[in-house]
């Protein structure tokens, strides 16, 4: 596919706005620190293609106005630390096109021409301080229909707060009024301030995760050609697993599993078979966890920033494979009911207290000049499944369909309710590729599986 005809420009908020440095937590500064791309398509839009254009530019310099923290730029400050300059620089707005028209969207989803509808950040040429944290493309194709790529620094807003931003764009562009203002004071996650006491709990997600029994590092499997595929479970096959999962293991926990818990142990359970360890292969599963509910107390509903925090359950692929579904279920709610306002306190005065906090983000080298990389014998399972990712209008009627971006790394996997409604669910998973073709196979074998 062909993308032609880009030009770029930097759309800055319609009115002053508070300027000056913010300060930024710890959640804010590690895990990913990259852009994450997401991408929406629209059938066709009614209007001409100049009033589009000019619709969505004038929108969102309106929305920037309450949302300026992503016209702003990041910089380095003492400790491997990031603040947050809320200068008005403005978001970068590409505008393209191509011949190829919306016919066949599932030819398009996964695809390698999403890097050519969603405009790309080179950190490693670029000035930090000259990054945009918002970038932008809006494609229009043959047809007269069109996508939106967006790419939002993941250390000014997760995916609860980027999807909120869309949304009051969508709604802006209609021609309505902001409906919910975004919470923009970080203290509440005690950003800029020093450590607290030391805590009871330890903390394993931010130590290296295990490498393959027989290999002295990483390096070798990170350089291995990976493939990205959509797996759909209708609803009956996701209540077949969660029977499987409550069966024998309901009566020890109170409750039945959820979709998430469910879902995510057998992910992890195929990734086990596909890849074919040994059984004394140790494996790690990192989950991430909102916790705006969790801590006391709540953080406001539009809090925007980052309120996740990673935890890991660990095992033996061994135990993976031959225990039953519960079990492996079980270790994933232990994890998850673990995380609470204590808890996410101690995250913060463990990363408050490290010299330097830049060894905690992704691509960021360890001590010993390694890499963190969480593919295989690992994997991290994410879930949309609260997000609202859908139904976004910018005034020509809602997107045909929504979903994850450029998605390239070995056991990255994300769950997320299928556009239809019907309760089926979508597993977006990117493994090596000569693991998929087991994977695929077992994934929807093992279902039915007594």
């Amino acid at each position: 596919m062909k993308v032609s005809n880009k030009t770029s420009c930097m759309v800055r908020p319609a009115d002053p706005t508070w300027s000056g440095k913010l300060a930024l937590s710890e959640l804010d500064q590690t895990g990913v620190t990259t852009h994450v791309p997401t991408i929406y398509f629209y059938a066709q839009s009614p209007e001409d293609w100049v009033t589009v254009i000019q619709t969505l530019k004038t929108s969102l310099s309106c929305t920037l106005v309450h949302f300026y923290p992503l016209a702003g730029r990041l910089s380095a400050i003492a400790g491997g630390r990031l603040e947050l300059n809320c200068n008005a620089a403005g978001a970068q707005f590409t505008e393209a096109y191509t011949d190829n028209k919306l016919i066949d969207l599932d030819s398009l989803l996964p695809s390698p021409i999403y890097h050519q509808l969603i405009p790309s950040i080179d950190y490693q040429s670029a000035l930090l301080e000259e990054i945009p944290l918002l970038v932008l493309q809006v494609t229009r194709f043959g047809c007269g229909g069109f996508s939106l790529g967006v790419n939002i620094s993941h250390v000014v807003a997760d995916g609860q707060s980027a999807l909120h931003f869309v949304s009051e764009w969508a709604r802006i562009s209609r021609g309505e009024l902001l409906e919910s203002p975004p919470y923009l004071d970080r203290k509440l996650l005690r950003a800029g301030e020093p450590p607290k006491a030391s805590s009871r709990f330890e903390h394993a997600e931010f130590d290296p995760p295990p490498i393959l029994i027989d290999q002295s590092g990483n390096e070798k499997e990170s350089e291995k050609e990976t493939a990205v595929t959509m797996l759909k479970l209708t609803a009956t096959q996701v209540e077949k697993l969660r029977r499987k999962a409550d069966n024998g293991q309901k009566s020890e926990t109170g409750r039945g599993f959820t979709r998430y818990e469910t879902v995510t142990a057998h992910i992890w359970r195929t990734a086990c078979k596909a890849r074919n360890h040994k059984p004394e292969q140790p494996t790690a599963l990192a989950i991430c966890i909102d916790v705006r509910s969790k801590m006391r107390p709540p953080l406001p509903r539009k809090y925007f920033g980052n309120g996740i925090v990673n935890a890991i359950a660990t095992g033996f692929s061994g135990e993976i494979v031959s225990k039953p579904l519960g079990y492996v279920s079980c270790k994933i709610r232990e994890v998850i009911e673990k995380v609470d306002d204590e808890y996410v306190h101690s995250v913060l005065d463990f990363l408050k207290s490290q010299q330097d906090l830049s060894m905690f983000r992704e691509l960021q080298q360890t001590s010993n000049g390694e890499e963190h990389f969480y593919g295989n014998p690992n994997l991290g399972v994410i879930s949309w499944l609260t997000l609202p990712i859908y139904g976004a209008d910018f005034g020509w009627g809602k997107e045909i369909h929504m979903g994850p971006g450029t998605h390239d790394s070995d056991g990255d996997s994300l769950i997320l309710h299928s556009k239809d409604g019907d309760g089926s669910l979508v597993i977006a998973l990117c493994l090596q590729m000569r693991h998929m073709e087991d994977f695929r196979k077992l994934f929807y074998q093992d279902i039915d599986v007594e």
